[in-house]
């Protein structure tokens, strides 16, 4: 809208609608879109290619062959991101037309949400959601506050206060609103959901505007809802795909497993083995047809067109074809498989029982399931201190005055006395200079802090006022808050609300004390404190000020230091959170110098926060020390050898590590940055913030040497590491100096605060709490749990399966790919190098898609080859498969070389066996198509046993698709063979695999090549598990053996039984 007149200039700007659009694609654009990038996975871009050229050139193998396996996986993945982007468009439909409400010449006019426009008036009703970003300007109540839920956006369900501009809270009607005039100055839009710099200009009559500083605290943002408030106004500011909500909409960054890292090497070496097995091929080809006679033979006589042909044209053509007829060793089904095997395997993390909380109704979250198999490979783990070791559940315990001690609910001669002022711990009494400041300080606690009352409290059906009562039902973001109000309410003097931006508390006297609220000096995590300025009824202005021990000590010049520093420091020790308090009075004079300082800080539209900290720096200075809190924070029951990365001060990480270190129950035993022997004793490194700092900077005299390697060393000897006094970017340097050391571990972040998240996004796997400080962690993170705890199971137990089912299903598609290849490929120097195939195109065809799929998808999906609960009652097997222990050179070139040796037992022994011999009654031989159904018959029985004798964890799954997957095979040959097809124009296959099956020894030789083929496996296991076995392996043995008694015994005691009966 226009601005008033008076304004400065003003340039109209072009602002999008309200529309949200979160889909990806449109009717038009769907194929063309997703067809490019699919076609971007190098695994498709190649496929394609081989269609391509099959298509285009004379080629062994039908195009179907390439093309139906293609077609099917870019339609099965088309299909799945249509319907996704489907319900995409489905949802932003219902949101986008939403009635909303709107001001327009002065009445209420209702339309749809996405004909919202910048500047436009909005009125919301209690329960609605926010239909943009907007400016809060007044609400139904009087004190210009409204109560707002974040739940959509950061995951926090408490409610949050935002206050209206002061000069625009008493505008309460349509028509009031209609008359206001003003404009809003504000940044450009951007993601940050905490963060917003604005200023207004309210222009009243014949005056200068009143220009008002606006920040997060006076922003309701788009997908937040109203809760409590009838209903309040507020301005368009930030519309559509601008709003913090939308601009939050972006992907995090794409992190990858180290398995899907070792696929894409493995892929390229079997790129590799193809090339060189075309280009042998096509060479020797040559070689071959050297010979004139071989090379035009009198039966097959070339045309003129191709005696006149150009050799290398034709020698690359028969390059391509070669590559044609080879392709299949590259499995493009291994990608869909996979893509499944995580997304089926991530529903068993969310259905475990085990891993549900019952106190908050949570269980735990998979965001995504391209990490799976991570959390079998991790070697470190950072962990945030508060809410993640600890439960966040606050306690008050005591507070320190002067040096006298107060607990609530003191235990006096036997008796609980809830309502006394606190017993002096210290023989010592308060003098009356004593007392005065003990009531000081109980009121700097009362007044210098973010509580809210929650209102309409229902007392046996009638509400309770707020005076009449000390029990009162205290609303905050922070649990330390309430901790320390309510321990206060204990001691004497309670908290009523905030009225009319007067605070009022009860003294120990039942008189109502009122306080203005003049200013508020918020808490951040680099100041680590914050302040109030609040003047009494008698005119006395004073400034309490609360926060971390080092940030209050330093600015404290009266008062007695060294008394309560000793009681910071032991209870500290304890484990405790200690918070120090102090004070100062101002004069009017010295007040309306912060006013004014503070005011031009929070107007400014450029680099606000640093002028706000350089306010806030000048202000809370000489300040008299009144005393200090402790309030407990208790561990939860686990715990682990990591590295904690911690707030807290040095005495309470010293604490945690005593507790890590000593506790049983909290330490399940985490062989992931310990680098020591079992016989030498454990080593913990505790480091501050400050001098972390220093580690992290260069050297100053310039030479190319730094102190991080030798950090790293030491840390790499010690089982725990704490590092303490830590800010939110540090966090996330320490794990990104562990990530890039050159032996690059596998690093695992967990954490459930907003100051954990940028730990979690820089780790390989990030996990978050869902705790008492909000969903931000959650949101970000790769996964989500209830409690700590649980990290035991995940990790151990889950993390582990996902990793044997996942590198057994990447090592089986490439050995079953080579067993199926290598045959083709011997067999071009028994056809004179002519392309001719050895399987049918229906075989090449369903190989990887019908035959040998649905075995490995199941064994992916269940196969335990150690049971849960001995996973989680022995760590040390997790060692077994750390540094990607399965997917390593020497297991590959395992698992090819069997492969090779499978395919020349199913290629030699066919052809020894067939070769000049009768193998039929009526003395017939057998031809090419036979011979090359009894290799491929051989083929799938043995890649598929394999698979069965792999398998340790058996159900009824498992024999159905083992064994049902040989049945489809034997059915679908019977009835390809056996039917004539009136849509194939010839039928090759006809009659061929019934003729085989007639012939008593070919039933011989398949049984016979089945078992040479499998004896070298199974003698390699009996070897290994005898001479070199594994904890994995040593374990089995000790369940089969416990497993054999316990038959045993029950057996014996059945006849016993049943000797007894005779």
């Amino acid at each position: 809208k226009e601005p008033p007149p008076g304004a400065e200039a003003y340039i109209p700007q072009k602002y999008p609608d309200n529309r949200i659009v979160s889909s990806k694609y449109t009717f038009w654009n769907f194929i063309p879109k997703n067809l490019f990038e699919q076609f971007r996975r190098i695994a498709n871009f190649y496929f394609l290619i081989i269609f391509l050229v099959q298509l285009i050139i004379d080629t062994p193998t039908s195009p179907v062959t390439s093309g139906l396996p293609l077609f099917f996986v870019i339609a099965v993945t088309a299909i799945k991101q249509g319907y996704e982007d489907w319900l995409r468009h489905k949802a932003d439909n219902a949101m986008n037309q939403c009635p909303v409400h709107f001001i327009q010449h002065g009445k209420l006019v209702r339309k749809q949400s996405r004909n919202l426009r910048v500047g436009d008036v909005v009125m919301v009703n209690d329960g609605e959601t926010f239909p943009c970003d907007l400016i809060f300007l007044s609400s139904s109540r009087e004190d210009g506050t409204c109560y707002v839920t974040t739940a959509s956006l950061d995951g926090e369900s408490s409610h949050k206060t935002y206050y209206a501009v002061q000069e625009t809270k008493g505008f309460q009607t349509e028509e009031e609103i209609d008359n206001l005039h003003a404009t809003v100055e504000c940044e450009q839009p951007q993601p940050d959901l905490y963060k917003f710099v604005g200023r207004i200009h309210v222009y009243q009559e014949r005056n200068e505007p009143v220009v008002r500083s606006l920040g997060s605290e006076n922003l309701l943002l788009r997908g937040a809802s109203l809760k409590n408030t009838e209903k309040i106004f507020g301005v368009a500011i930030y519309t559509g795909m601008e709003t913090k909500m939308a601009l939050n909409y972006q992907s995090k960054s794409q992190k990858r497993s180290v398995v899907e890292k070792s696929m894409n090497v493995f892929l390229v070496v079997y790129l590799c083995i193809l090339i060189s097995k075309a280009l042998i091929n096509t060479i020797l080809k040559y070689v071959w047809q050297s010979d004139p006679f071989r090379d035009e033979p009198w039966f097959n006589q070339k045309t003129e067109s191709e005696r006149q042909r150009n050799l290398f044209l034709k020698a690359f053509t028969d390059f391509l074809a070669f590559m044609v007829l080879f392709n299949y060793i590259i499995p493009v089904s291994m990608y869909v498989t996979v893509e499944m095997q995580k997304f089926l395997g991530s529903y068993f993390l969310t259905w475990d029982e085990d891993m549900f909380d019952e106190e908050t109704g949570e269980g735990p979250l998979v965001n995504t399931s391209d990490l799976n198999e991570e959390l079998g490979q991790v070697e470190y783990i950072f962990t945030d201190k508060t809410g993640t070791l600890t439960e966040n559940n606050m306690e008050f315990i005591e507070c320190c005055i002067e040096g006298n001690v107060y607990v609530p609910h003191v235990i006096c001669n036997g008796q609980i006395l809830p309502n006394s002022g606190g017993i002096d711990m210290i023989d010592s009494s308060p003098g009356v200079s004593g007392k005065e400041r003990e009531e000081l300080f109980f009121r700097a606690l009362c007044l210098c802090h973010t509580v809210q009352v929650k209102d309409d409290v229902l007392v046996d059906g009638q509400k309770k006022s707020p005076d009449s009562s000390r029990s009162c039902i205290y609303i905050s973001s922070s649990p330390d808050e309430v901790a320390l109000v309510e321990g206060i309410q204990r001691l004497g003097f309670t908290y009523l609300r905030l009225k009319d931006n007067h605070m009022e508390i009860l003294n120990r006297d039942n008189d109502i004390e009122r306080y203005e609220l003049l200013d508020t000096l918020s808490f951040d995590s680099v100041r680590r404190r914050m302040s109030v300025i609040v003047k009494s009824a008698s005119g006395d202005i004073y400034l309490f000020c609360k926060g971390a021990d080092s940030a209050i000590f330093p600015r404290v010049s009266e008062g007695k230091i060294d008394q309560v520093r000793s009681r910071v420091e032991r209870n500290a020790v304890e484990g405790l959170r200690t918070l120090c308090v102090a004070y100062k009075k101002c004069t009017q004079e010295e007040y309306d110098e912060i006013h004014e300082l503070l005011h031009s800080a929070k107007v400014a539209l450029q680099e606000r926060e640093k002028k706000l900290a350089e306010a806030y720096d000048q202000i809370e200075t000489n300040l008299i020390l009144l005393g200090a809190t402790a309030v407990e924070d208790r561990l939860q029951k686990a715990g682990i050898k990591v590295w904690v990365l911690t707030g807290d001060k040095m005495e309470t990480a010293t604490t945690l590590f005593k507790v890590l270190s000593k506790d049983e129950d909290l330490a399940f035993i985490f062989y992931v940055s310990c680098r020591l022997s079992n016989d030498l004793q454990d080593f913990g490194l505790i480091i501050d913030g400050a001098a972390l700092s220093l580690i992290m900077k260069p050297r100053q005299t310039g030479s190319s040497g730094n102190y991080r390697e030798l950090f790293l060393e030491i840390c790499r000897n010690c089982s725990a590491v704490l590092c303490c006094r830590m800010a939110p970017l540090q966090k996330a340097q320490i794990v990104k100096l562990i990530k890039l050391s050159k032996e690059h571990p596998i690093t695992l972040a967990i954490g459930d605060g907003a100051n954990d998240v940028s730990m979690i996004l820089e780790a390989h796997v990030g996990i978050g709490i869902i705790g008492k400080e909000g969903r931000q962690a959650a949101r970000n993170s790769d996964y989500a749990i209830p409690k700590f705890k649980h990290l035991k199971k995940m990790i151990l137990v889950h993390g582990h399966f996902y990793y044997i089912r996942i590198s057994e299903l990447v090592q089986y598609f490439f050995y079953k790919n080579v067993c199926f290849i290598f045959p083709q490929f011997l067999y071009q120097f028994f056809c004179g190098f002519s392309q001719q195939p050895l399987y049918d195109t229906a075989y090449l065809t369903l190989y990887n898609i019908s035959f040998t799929s649905l075995p490995i998808l199941m064994y992916s999906l269940m196969e335990q080859h150690v049971t849960s609960d001995m996973l989680k009652r022995d760590p040390s097997l997790y060692r077994d498969i750390a540094k990607n222990a399965l997917l390593r050179w020497r297991v590959f070139l395992y698992w090819t070389f069997l492969g090779v040796f499978d395919a020349l037992v199913f290629f030699f022994g066919a052809y020894l066996m067939l070769e000049n011999t009768t193998v039929t009654i009526n003395g017939q031989v057998f031809g090419n198509w036979t011979f090359g159904t009894l290799v491929f018959t051989v083929l799938v029985f043995t890649v598929t046993l394999k698979l069965a004798l792999d398998t340790h964890y058996w159900t009824w799954i498992n024999h159905f698709v083992i064994w049902g997957s040989l049945i489809f095979y034997i059915i679908f040959s019977l009835l390809w063979g056996g039917i004539i097809w009136p849509f194939l124009s010839y039928q090759r296959m006809y009659f061929v695999f019934i003729q085989m099956l007639s012939s008593g020894p070919a039933w011989l030789g398949i049984i016979l090549l089945i078992i040479v083929s499998l004896l070298p496996d199974i003698l390699k296991k009996v070897l290994c598990r005898q001479l070199w076995p594994t904890a994995t392996e040593r374990t089995q043995v000790k369940i089969t053996f416990l497993l054999y008694n316990y038959w045993f015994y029950c057996w014996n005691q059945k006849m016993r039984r049943a000797g007894s009966h005779r």
